[in-house]
């Protein structure tokens, strides 16, 4: 006598699916300071002369990369192709994000979006914006 079960033979891999299904359906994940959303991941961070971009992008063509300022908002575009598996192959856990990708920083007014420089460098993306000399801060002397 065989006995039909409710559940499919792979209970654990059905459940990784779905768990799959929704992290990428809410494309948010928790950090320490509240929800970091989307891909790449980025630190933004300036010092009195300039602000500095990171956008971790490994495994994505430098040439598939698109950045823009445009009144004061820098738009990163671009797109990180899909991994080939071979048809006959299982994927047990695919975390690697694949597609095209957008993101959106907002820049202070005091940036020079005219002397902007980008690298790209092992999968880092370095956006240097320097600051306008006016909003340099400057030491006045007193006499």
């Amino acid at each position: 006598m065989m006995y039909r079960t409710m559940f499919p033979r792979d209970l654990f891999a059905e459940l990784d699916r779905l768990q799959r299904e929704l992290q990428h359906g809410s494309d948010a994940t928790p950090s320490i300071r509240g929800l970091a959303r989307g891909y790449p991941a980025m630190n933004v961070g300036g010092t009195p002369n300039s602000v500095d971009i990171y956008a971790f992008v490994p495994g994505v063509d430098p040439a598939s990369l698109d950045a823009q300022i445009e009144k004061g908002v820098l738009t990163l575009s671009g797109e990180r192709k899909a991994e080939t598996v071979p048809d006959k192959a299982a994927v047990h856990i695919d975390e690697r994000f694949a597609g095209r990708f957008r993101r959106v920083v907002s820049l202070p007014d005091d940036i020079d979006a005219n002397a902007v420089s980008a690298q790209y460098r092992d999968g880092v993306l370095h956006i240097h914006i320097p600051r306008k000399a006016a909003a340099q801060p400057r030491r006045i002397a007193i006499q």
